[in-house]
């Protein structure tokens, strides 16, 4: 009987401290909850990866402490990709992870249980939307290169654009221009799927072909029934997936949740912090 591969999909973890009144949920105690039961799951899972947002403010002392519960906790390789509310400089430092220039995109891939598991850094200082870099291009494709006879698995915190043009909230993807050239470069390239975070809900795409699944997260989750606003709720998840040689499932395990409002953001807010649809 052919190998199954089971992990975990963490994603906007949040992390930080009690007094930061931007977090609106104490996102230490949902870690610790959702890896309580991540310990149960069976079959154990071969690595976990965590796709971004891993702190809510980027500083050093927030990936420390994410550091120490992960380890703590974990026993399996963790994944890590960075998200808008991460900081290049302060993930180098708190996790610990050796680099020549703390300001450099977090790009990097690894083989674990035949699985080619390549991640790139989407993360933009100042915006809330996803970008991929020229230079990211390059290193991606010839990581693309790497392994030929593997599936691989695209970890990146922003999902790609799903439409033919520019969306009116392209603040929740990819920047559009480059998620037409992700697309491109991805193409007949053996991609089992892509694991995203940051839009706060659970959400399974079919992509040009891939997959592309998106968590709730550990934070909040978005009420996807209102579209004037950006409404939060409380509301947590986390999903087990499977590889099999037929391809990827995704199974969301959520919290219990009263769902109750923790905050509200204007769209105007967040279309001031995403790149212009022009830009390339």
């Amino acid at each position: 009987m052919p190998r199954e591969t089971t992990f975990i999909h963490l994603t906007d973890l949040h992390i930080g401290t009690a007094d930061d009144d931007h977090l609106h949920s104490d996102t230490t105690e949902t870690l610790h909850q959702v890896l309580d039961l991540v310990s149960t799951v069976t079959p154990k899972p071969q690595f976990v990866i965590a796709s971004g947002d891993l702190t809510n403010r980027g500083d050093a002392e927030s990936f420390r402490r994410l550091k120490e519960i992960m380890d703590a906790k974990l026993d399996v390789p963790v994944i890590y990709a960075l998200g808008n509310h991460d900081t290049r400089p302060g993930f180098y430092e708190g996790m610990g992870v050796e680099t020549t220039d703390p300001n450099a995109p977090y790009d990097h891939d690894t083989v674990l249980d035949g699985i080619h598991i390549i991640t790139i850094d989407s993360s933009t200082p100042g915006l809330i939307g996803g970008t991929i870099d020229p230079e990211q291009f390059e290193w991606l494709a010839a990581a693309l290169d790497r392994n030929p006879g593997l599936p691989k698995l695209i970890v990146v915190h922003h999902p790609p654009a799903l439409g033919e043009a520019a969306d009116a909230t392209h603040w929740r993807t990819i920047h559009f221009p480059q998620s037409e050239r992700f697309r491109e470069l991805l193409k007949g390239r053996n991609i089992i799927g892509i694991l995203s975070g940051h839009i706060h809900h659970d959400r399974v795409s079919v992509w040009h072909g891939i997959p592309v699944v998106v968590g709730t997260g550990q934070h909040a989750a978005t009420d996807i029934l209102r579209t004037d606003i950006l409404r939060m709720v409380r509301g947590a998840s986390f999903g087990i997936g499977t590889i099999r040689p037929s391809g990827l499932t995704m199974a969301f395990v959520p919290l219990p949740s009263d769902r109750a409002e923790l905050n509200t953001y204007p769209l105007e807010m967040l279309l001031a912090r995403a790149m212009p649809v022009t830009a390339a």
